[in-house]
């Protein structure tokens, strides 16, 4: 989780006790996460602008419907998720200029109701407080071929002697004031990298189902998932890289370029660990090339036996103690696997 770049840094608590060099160390770290936290920001805002003119300024008429389609959906996911990280590092909503109202969620789809109440409606002066009111929030669900809406309802509760207040918190969503549920959320991440289904194909597959969701939120669900899922993938590559031995492999995507209207060669880097080792894990490394040093990049101080194919970059990369070669029984090279 970044630290807010408009908040002083957090204290330690005994800073009293620290001498003058441990106060002098504190404050060089502080200006290093502080130009960190500066420079990021600079580098998102720059990467925003820039998928900001790819979507309002390319010419879609030079790529096919299909491309114009996978192409709008990558780049709105890419916003979200730009959006999003530059959010959580600045700490402060992005500005919201002509964003349009949100429509009610339809209301012949089937709810089921949630309720959250305090777990004392005794105020702490002694008496009984009285419900004056509620809050709800609706939340969209879906089940293959069907949806749903989750009604969250939270009471509000007051004391009529002293005033006070109370109300039972926001439940936790992934999606902070978004309509999906996990669930939703679930079903379309599952369906675009699992299953292979575009979203302008899940729109129209939503669409039979009772709701048409637009391609475009869609693609904004993914990119905020992408920013919310980011911890879970770093916890997984630090307990990969516990494992003495890993196995890798790289293969080629087509990746489209905006400018140009056409696919570059671009690599997808694969990392697991061995088959009879007691947990499965793989993680998948994106990278607009085959140099070695994505490797490097990946691996990090990592030593152990890294199981590979022949291909020169493993050996560049310089990261590992020993690495085995898968190689034919002549003795030639063998051509990189695709899996």
């Amino acid at each position: 989780m970044f630290q807010r770049h408009d908040l002083p840094m957090y204290l330690p608590a005994n800073l009293h006790a620290l001498d003058a060099d441990a106060l002098r160390q504190l404050l060089i770290a502080q200006d290093r996460e502080l130009i960190w936290r500066q420079t990021k920001i600079d580098q998102l805002t720059h990467e925003l602008s820039l998928h900001k003119r790819w979507r309002f300024g390319v010419k879609t008429e030079r790529l096919s419907a299909e491309q114009a389609q996978l192409f709008e959906e990558t780049v709105e996911a890419d916003l979200a998720a730009t959006t999003e990280e530059l959010e959580q590092l600045s700490g402060k909503p992005s500005a919201a200029k002509g964003k349009a109202k949100r429509k009610p969620l339809p209301p012949e789809l089937p709810r089921t109701e949630i309720r959250h109440e305090p777990d004392s409606t005794t105020c702490a002066c002694g008496c009984q407080m009285k419900r004056i009111g509620e809050d709800v929030a609706e939340k969209l669900d879906y089940t293959p071929g069907t949806f749903s809406v989750e009604r969250h309802i939270r009471g509000k509760w007051v004391c009529q002697d002293c005033e006070t207040l109370v109300q039972a918190p926001v439940p936790a969503h992934v999606i902070d004031k978004g309509i999906p549920t996990t669930g939703l959320l679930a079903q379309v991440l599952v369906a675009k990298y699992q299953d292979h289904l575009p979203l302008y194909r899940q729109e129209g597959i939503f669409g039979r189902a009772g709701l048409a969701i637009p391609q475009s939120t869609l693609a904004q669900w993914v990119g905020q998932m992408g920013v919310q899922l980011q911890p879970l993938v770093d916890a997984l590559k630090d307990e990969l890289l516990t494992f003495p031995v890993l196995h890798a492999d790289e293969t080629p995507v087509a990746m489209l370029d905006p400018g140009a209207g056409k696919t570059h060669r671009a690599y997808l880097w694969s990392y697991s660990i061995g088959a009879h080792d007691p947990m499965r894990a793989v993680i998948y490394d994106f990278a607009d090339s085959r140099a070695g040093k994505h490797a490097q990049d990946f691996l990090g101080d990592w030593r152990g036996t890294l199981v590979c194919d022949d291909y020169a970059g493993y050996v560049a990369a310089e990261v590992m103690l020993c690495a085995e070669r898968r190689r034919p029984p002549s003795g030639r090279s063998a051509q990189p696997s695709r899996t």
